[in-house]
């Protein structure tokens, strides 16, 4: 295939400039649904933000930026890996950050038509948990994002500038909200930083390591990036100080406009929002909140989505999938088979994840399960830093990605039985492995054969 102007060689379209990347760095990072777990958690909560951000959030991104810069490619973490410890492992790192982002839909969605619900007279959880209004939303926007990407960066990078934006108006109407409460009431919490010594607090600080996630996504897209070498260090500058300054502001302001035991680590964002209406005497404060979660929600997922269509497309090239996958649409020149897929198997999840059990405990097996198969392609993206990139930065990563995975696999206090945890989570990680491995191995000879081909001519 012949490339046109802003076209790469297999008929990407360069969209992405280093404005757009920032939108869309912020959309990946900056998660809403974390301010409510943080906020519940307390006072504390800040100075684990800024631990998260010291020892693993700037470490990952000065892996993350050398790594993009010595290996400009389409497919990201799936050429470093490639790079570092050969096909198989690329391939394994690469599918279960596929299988993390499809987990990872129905647990925003569901975060975000909780927030919404509650907004729009749900008082809480009630209205969130009637299947019957949350299954069809979820559904809707889910597709209606799919189709964005499928048209392309050109009409996606539009939701993630307003994801991005509407982070940013939130974060200024917080601090606006809490600085005005806090002159009128006072503060609706003592601040005392120092956070309570044991498990849970360890616990929850390597969470928030999680919440730093979301900067390897963008040099996925390399290919579609229009200086990647040049924005994606300047991009990731950018966006990581306005990350850092929106989850450290945001808790605080959320603790001056309501205590802890006040506040849903689900709903949290919305009842602050609820909470400085009343306190300040405008109900249009919630239902301009509604909005803004709804578009940051929004961002969020399409930013996801963008980067997570390409990992198949790259794997595809390379015969380790079927060919499909390597296809572009005819019109719009994107990955419409790797979209497809994703947006069936979200599908599936959502149906699942409303069915037997309640919304809050289906939500919570889906965290469970984002968290390790989003940590085990860290091990990979820090190890091949290791190889690449500086050490000192992809040692503290790699610390506190081991320290976050030895965790996730301990049962919380409210789960119900360990064992019932352990088959949930643990056995569905293995499984998921064990099904990437087998499709590795079913398409290796296709691959092996490929490249002799391609060797010959």
């Amino acid at each position: 295939m012949s490339a046109q102007p802003g076209e790469t060689p297999n008929g990407l379209r360069r969209e992405l400039r280093l404005r757009d990347l920032v939108f869309f760095n912020v959309c990946a990072v900056a998660a809403l649904r974390w301010l409510g777990t943080a906020a519940h958690t307390g006072p504390g909560a800040l100075l684990l933000w800024a631990f998260a951000a010291l020892f693993f959030f700037v470490p990952s991104a000065l892996v993350v930026v050398k790594l993009a810069r010595l290996f400009p490619e389409e497919g990201g973490m799936y050429i470093w890996t490639r790079q570092a410890f050969g096909d198989g492992h690329a391939f394994l790192c690469s599918w279960l950050y596929f299988i993390s982002s499809v987990l990872y839909y129905p647990s925003l969605l569901l975060a975000g038509v909780s927030m919404a619900a509650y907004v729009f007279g749900a008082q809480g959880a009630g209205m969130a948990d009637q299947r019957i209004y949350a299954l069809p939303a979820t559904l809707v926007v889910l597709w209606g994002l799919l189709l964005v990407n499928l048209i392309g960066l050109r009409v996606a990078k539009w939701v993630l500038i307003a994801g991005g934006s509407s982070t940013f108006v939130i974060a200024a109407i917080l601090g606006a909200l809490a600085v005005a409460a806090g002159v009128h009431t006072g503060s609706a919490t003592h601040f005392v930083l120092l956070p309570h010594a044991g498990f849970d607090t360890l616990n929850l600080w390597s969470q928030f390591a999680l919440a730093f996630t979301g900067l390897e996504l963008a040099p996925i897209m390399s290919g579609e990036l229009c200086n990647p070498r040049r924005d994606i260090p300047r991009a990731a500058l950018i966006s990581g100080a306005l990350c850092a300054l929106f989850y450290i502001g945001g808790t605080a302001a959320m603790l001056v406009l309501a205590a802890p035991n006040a506040i849903s680590p689900m709903n949290g964002l919305a009842q602050a929002g609820a909470a400085a209406a009343a306190r300040l005497g405008h109900s249009s404060i919630s239902v301009l909140f509604s909005v803004l979660i709804s578009l940051g929600v929004g961002g969020q997922l399409c930013t996801y989505m963008a980067g997570n269509t390409r990992l198949p497309y790259a794997i595809g090239l390379d015969h380790y999938l079927p060919d499909a996958f390597a296809r572009l649409h005819p019109r719009w020149h994107t990955p419409w088979v790797s979209l497809l897929v994703q947006g069936l198997a979200a599908t599936v999840f959502l149906v699942m994840a409303q069915v037997g059990d309640t919304m809050r405990a289906a939500y919570q097996i889906l965290v469970d399960m984002v968290l390790i198969t989003t940590l085990i392609p860290f091990l990979y993206i820090f190890g091949a830093g290791l190889r690449f990139a500086g050490r000192i930065a992809s040692l503290s990563g790699l610390l506190v990605t081991l320290l976050a995975l030895a965790l996730s696999i301990v049962p919380p206090p409210e789960a119900s039985s360990a064992a019932i945890f352990e088959l949930k989570v643990i056995g569905g990680t293995v499984l998921f492995g064990v099904a990437g491995w087998l499709v590795f191995s079913r398409y290796r000879a296709t691959a092996a054969s490929a490249r002799n081909s391609f060797s010959r001519q």
